[in-house]
Parts: C-alpha cells; structure tokens; sequence
C-alpha cells in the first residue's frame, strides 16, 4: 500500500522542518532521531523537544512526551486545545496518550509509522505497538485532528543509516 503524503501549507511546512531538525540533534547526540515542536493558535513556540531516552535512560523520553512534559506545567489545557504539535514521525501509542492527556487537538508528523518501520527492521528491540496514533485519537472524546505523513523525505533524512537491520 503506497502511503498518501500530506500538503501543508507554509506555517505548517515551516515548523514540521523545525521538528525535523530536533531529531537530527537527537541522533548527534547519540538517541533515536525523532523531534516535536508545540506551536500555540497564536503562533508561540510553547515548547520544543527531541527523544533523549539514550542520554536519560529513560525509556519514556520520546520527543513528543518531551515536549509535552515542558509544556504542562506552564500552559493551561486550555490554551493546549487550540495548539498543534508537530513531530518529525508519527507518535507510537505512549505518545498519542500524552498528546490526548495534554488537550491538544492538532497534530502534524513527517514520517510514518508504516515507513520508519521499514528502516527499524524486524530487530525485537526496534519494534513499536504496530497501532497507529490515529487509532489512540478515534478513541478520544474530543477531536484530534492529525495531519501526515508530510515532508517524508525530509523526515527520512535522520533515520538513513541509523538503524540497525
């Protein structure tokens, strides 16, 4: 099944390349290269995060979780409501949690889940949920909106080469 890539707009495409660029700093600095960027309805970087799990050891330090944790206590859900996070990959499950935890309704990721699996390989250690984040929001009481994939190529620049098949 050939995977359908999203048009964003020039906001949009501005701030997922923003994101993109915080996985590229992850890898560098020896994690798995994903980035999140929360952007607020007015324009706000509200927060902005890569996966760290390599440097903390903690194993729920992906970038999106990330983002949401700087992100929390200094914003209401509110305010959450009307913002859009934009990650370089498709969120795994404990990422979508979060997101929906957070009150965000809008979410915008470069490479999916279907794709980055097949530069994950079939190692145990490198598999996900096979669930998609679209799943976690269909089943939210309020709407998620989530846009993606967007900008695959670009989004598939960090992973090249950096996973183990």
């Amino acid at each position: 099944m050939e995977t359908q890539e999203a048009i964003l707009n020039e906001t949009d495409g501005r701030y997922l390349r923003q994101a993109i660029a915080w996985s590229a700093t992850g890898r560098e600095r020896g994690n798995r290269p994903f980035g999140a960027v929360i952007i607020g309805a007015d324009g706000s970087l509200l927060a902005e995060a890569y996966c760290n799990t390599s440097e903390t050891g903690d194993c729920t330090g992906h970038a999106e979780t990330n983002a949401v944790r700087l992100v929390s206590p200094k914003v209401s859900r509110e305010v959450l409501a009307g913002a859009t996070l934009y990650s370089s990959g498709e969120p795994c499950v404990m990422c979508a949690g979060a997101i929906f935890w957070s009150n965000i309704r809008r979410v915008i990721f470069g490479i999916d889940a279907v794709s980055l699996r097949v530069f994950r390989g079939e190692r145990a250690e490198q598999r996900d949920a096979e669930l998609s984040c679209r799943d976690v929001f269909a089943a939210s009481p309020h709407a998620i909106e989530c846009i993606g994939p967007a900008l695959l190529e670009e989004a598939s620049v960090p992973h090249r080469g950096f996973w183990k098949t």
